[in-house]
């Protein structure tokens, strides 16, 4: 049996998982970062039509960015694939209120970017392959965890390959059915919204004017996030979430049926949407672990938190996880600590948690203000859109919040 002893182990080389590991190794540690995939450090094709990009993205706020600076990947994302977006459109269905956000405003150049998921990994994971701290298995699925007996003893991990490993840290960046998580024995309460969400890229005859578009349906919220120009024309893609009699219903129309549907409810704000790729579907699920860590493990990205995507903030919770994680590593080393003292983690998690939590509760907030239709709680719904409109100051601080910047700023090292 080969035993591997390592500074850091991580289950789950996503895009959380793979951001830890290039904070990590840049801080002098070694790394063994494991997937039961197969990791691609290749980047992708650069998409010249729809049908070409994949319709899994991300909305990467500023704070996110720097995480991805900071890990080296930034710079290998061409521009071709990431999309910056100086402004959001938020509007409701049933009424008159509307919100605009406007970079511009706060002196920014943009609000974020829409990157697809497969080229922010591939990005992370070309870093790492020139990373000699660090070692990326794949095909490794992870069967059982023993905790430390007592602080500054490793973590013991076993795999179906046969492969032992001994880490002063585990990480579990293992999505939301984490085997780190369930083999702590963490439980984590989760929620169902009754929602499913409907992706997709689409081909618009209109331009999206870099804008992120959100309109508040009763079934649920329909966004057009802005893509790269193609040479095709105008590209967007869709998270259609609705009510899952709803999802059923749109996903049983044809191709020229929900077209016709998206450009109504979209009320036209990108022109009429003319092409689609193939849609997926997926039940929305909330999450939330009731501990981020145990004895010499953490939790990170959806292995400790899944949230509704309405506000587009998933992954940045998680790139955020990971920037506190590290920097609560490097607090713990400086200061001559193991680095998976027990107070580090405790740290990292009273950091974290409250945040994330204040979070969740906010999108289930939001997503049963909108779906009420009651005339009274319509009136106040339009009401406050409007107020806050209005109010530049309070749009200020929710433009910073989204971008990222209430974030506590990076340790010096």
């Amino acid at each position: 049996m080969s035993v591997i002893r390592t500074d850091v182990a991580i289950v789950g080389a996503g895009m959380a998982g793979a951001a830890l590991a290039a904070l990590l190794a840049a801080q002098g540690l070694d790394v063994l970062l494991c997937d039961a995939g197969e990791p691609q450090a290749a980047l992708p094709r650069v998409p010249t039509a729809i049908a070409d990009v994949d319709s899994r993205v991300s909305a990467i706020n500023m704070a996110s960015r720097g995480v991805l600076d900071e890990a080296g990947a930034w710079s290998a994302l061409p521009d071709a694939v990431r999309c910056a977006y100086q402004a959001m459109r938020v509007w409701e269905e049933d009424g008159t209120g509307r919100i605009g956000f406007d970079a511009a405003d706060i002196g920014a150049s943009a609000l974020g970017f829409i990157v697809e998921n497969r080229w922010i990994t591939a990005a992370l994971l070309r870093v790492l392959a020139t990373q000699p701290r660090v070692q990326l298995r794949g095909r490794e699925t992870l069967v059982s965890l023993r905790l430390p007996e007592e602080p500054g003893r490793p973590v013991q991990l076993q795999f179906a390959s046969g492969l032992a490993v001994q880490a002063a840290l585990a990480v579990g960046a293992d999505g939301a059915q984490s085997s780190v998580r369930s083999l702590c024995g963490i439980e984590a309460p989760s929620r169902d919204t009754g929602q499913s969400a409907i992706v997709a890229t689409i081909r618009t005859s209109g331009s999206h004017a870099h804008t992120a578009w959100q309109r508040f349906l009763q079934s649920g919220p329909l966004a057009l996030l802005p893509l790269a120009a193609l040479p095709g024309g105008h590209a967007a893609s869709i998270v259609w979430s609705a009510d899952a009699p709803v999802a059923e219903r749109l996903l049983a129309l044809d191709d020229t049926a929900f077209l016709q549907a998206l450009t109504r409810a979209s009320e036209s704000c990108c022109g009429e949407v003319l092409e689609i790729t193939p849609r997926l579907a997926f039940p929305l699920r909330q999450l939330h672990a009731a501990s981020y860590t145990a004895p010499g493990v953490a939790l990170v990205g959806d292995a400790a938190h899944v949230i509704h995507p309405l506000a587009g903030q998933g992954i940045n919770l998680g790139f955020a996880d990971v920037r506190v994680l590290a920097e609560e590593i490097a607090r713990a080393r400086g200061r001559g600590e193991p680095l998976a003292s027990p107070d580090a983690l405790a740290r990292f998690a009273r950091r974290r948690r409250g945040e994330n939590a204040s979070m969740l509760a906010a999108m289930q907030g939001f997503q049963r203000l909108f779906g009420d239709t009651h005339p009274a709680v319509r009136l106040v719904r339009n009401f406050g859109l409007g107020a806050v409109d209005r109010l530049a100051p309070l749009k200020r601080a929710f433009m910073r919040e989204a971008m990222g910047f209430r974030q506590t700023p990076t340790l010096q090292r």
